[in-house]
């Protein structure tokens, strides 16, 4: 039998990689823009997304399981999906676009949907809310360090 946190771990993994349609060239660019001083942590970002990712999908995999198959239980799934989504299209977004700014947007929009969604959650399971927190935290850290990468580098 199939379980649930199979199904939630499948679709969290399929959407991550199919963020990873980026040409060379398209790379290329981006790592020969300007970063700022402050940026030391780097080498750390896979690894941060990687903690991130997985604790949304234990968040998921716990809201589903307090109320299975319910018709909000699917509505938060849409959600939960629907900010995978917008977090896994940074990166094809900022780099196919070459566009800073447009990565910057959809960071401050990843992180309106991640808070409406952890506040949706909060009644549901206190746990799921707080593994939520990791993104809500890391998000506008992201979404500032690409601003002030468009701040050095422009469009």
């Amino acid at each position: 039998m199939i379980r649930s946190w199979m199904v939630i771990g499948a679709v969290a993994i399929a959407v991550a990689f199919s963020g990873n349609i980026l040409g060379r060239n398209n790379m290329r660019w981006f790592r020969q823009l300007r970063r700022p001083k402050w940026l030391t942590f780097e080498p750390l970002i896979p690894v941060i997304w990687t903690v991130i990712l997985i604790c949304g999908a234990w968040s998921a995999y716990l809201v589903w399981e307090s109320n299975p198959g319910t018709e909000q239980t699917w509505w938060l799934m849409a959600f939960y999906l629907l900010l995978e989504i917008v977090i896994i299209a940074y990166s094809p977004v900022t780099i196919r676009l070459r566009n800073l700014k447009a990565g910057t947007i959809v960071g401050g929009i990843g992180f309106i949907i991640g808070l409406i969604l952890a506040f949706l959650v909060q009644p549901i399971s206190n746990t799921a809310f707080w593994l939520l927190v990791p993104y809500l935290l890391w998000s506008p850290i992201g979404t500032y360090t690409t601003w002030a990468m468009h701040q050095l580098n422009g469009d």
